[in-house]
């Protein structure tokens, strides 16, 4: 069985191995296909049957002259580079990696916002530039600092990573709010369900855990920053999709938001002329948030899985059943 992997740089850079997937059958790997070269990733595929992506994408055009792929296998959870109907008309299951960076994700979120309320980097950078020996004072800052007890976090989408956030806050003394299209006994442990405007009426900080649907698309835009407290902080690890990212920039200009810390945006890699680059107390970070290590292994163990589970005749994790 011939099996290519289309852009498997990202998911391992080199730390990690491909030997038990190279146990199924002929491997080829690429580092990385430029996204809308569809001439070439139909050149790369070539006489796979089975493609594995994180994130070139594989529309219909790419599926329909690629007749030899009868599997295909996503390093990630999101599904929506890849044309489900098409695929699913084709008969190619599509399967996904249902879960894999719940807990660095979560993590990664709490990280961004101890940044922007504790402002640690900022101040260990101050103290190596010779800021703090030089000091009249024994002890100073940089700027003002936040304690999050009794403050409320909103968090949009509560599966799996919102609730393990909704933990990680509560723990901080934090009170919890969630919005989200299926309410869980386990989310109402965790969480009181409101509608999404109390949510970002009433949250001090709003966390974005929702996937990109067009449902979703936009979710924070000049309406809904509108009805956000004045002051207040946004998170987005999810999708860049999710954001407007210059009616955000306009509202960090203007003080309507104080802070926003996100790991996406809506082109990536980010483009020069994003107006977030220049807005005031926004912390950018480039879609790293699932990148620990023991998150890419389990995406790798998954995949494996996934495609044993194909060559066995009962694939698993199927997005287009």
């Amino acid at each position: 069985m011939n099996m290519v992997i289309l852009d498997s740089y990202v998911e391992n850079p080199g730390d990690l191995s491909w030997a038990p997937l190279e146990k199924l059958g002929n491997l080829t790997l690429y580092d990385a296909i430029p996204e809308n070269n569809v001439d070439e990733i139909v050149r790369c595929i070539g006489n796979a049957e089975v493609v594995i992506t994180n994130k070139t994408p594989l529309p219909a055009e790419v599926l329909r002259r690629c007749p030899t792929v009868k599997c295909i296998a996503i390093l990630a959870t999101g599904y929506n580079i890849v044309d489900i109907e098409c695929a699913k008309e084709l008969g190619i299951p599509v399967c996904n990696v249902p879960t894999y960076g719940t807990f660095a994700v979560a993590q990664f979120t709490i990280a961004m916002l101890l940044e922007i309320c504790s402002r640690v980097a900022e101040h260990d950078r101050t103290v190596h530039a010779g800021k703090w020996q030089n000091s009249p004072q024994w002890s100073y800052w940089e700027c003002p600092l936040m304690e999050l007890a009794d403050k409320t976090l909103g968090i949009i989408g509560f599966g799996r990573i919102g609730q393990q956030v909704a933990r990680i806050a509560s723990a901080m003394g934090m009170k919890v709010l969630a919005y989200s299209r299926t309410e869980t006994e386990e989310g109402r442990k965790l969480a009181d369900y409101v509608d999404l405007p109390t949510l970002l009426s009433a949250s001090d900080v709003v966390s974005l855990h929702c996937p990109l649907f067009p449902e979703t698309e936009g979710i924070i835009n000049r309406s809904t920053i509108a009805q956000m407290k004045d002051g207040a902080i946004l998170l987005n690890a999810s999708r860049g999709g999710l954001v407007v990212d210059a009616d955000l920039a306009q509202a960090l200009h203007s003080g309507k938001l104080s802070a926003a810390a996100l790991d996406v945006v809506s082109q990536e890699p980010i483009r020069p002329d994003n107006p977030l680059l220049n807005a005031p107390n926004c912390i950018l970070t480039p879609h790293i948030a699932w990148a620990a290590r023991e998150c890419r292994q389990r995406i790798i163990d998954t995949t494996v899985d996934n495609v044993r589970a194909y060559c066995a005749g009962s694939p698993i994790h199927v997005v287009n059943p």
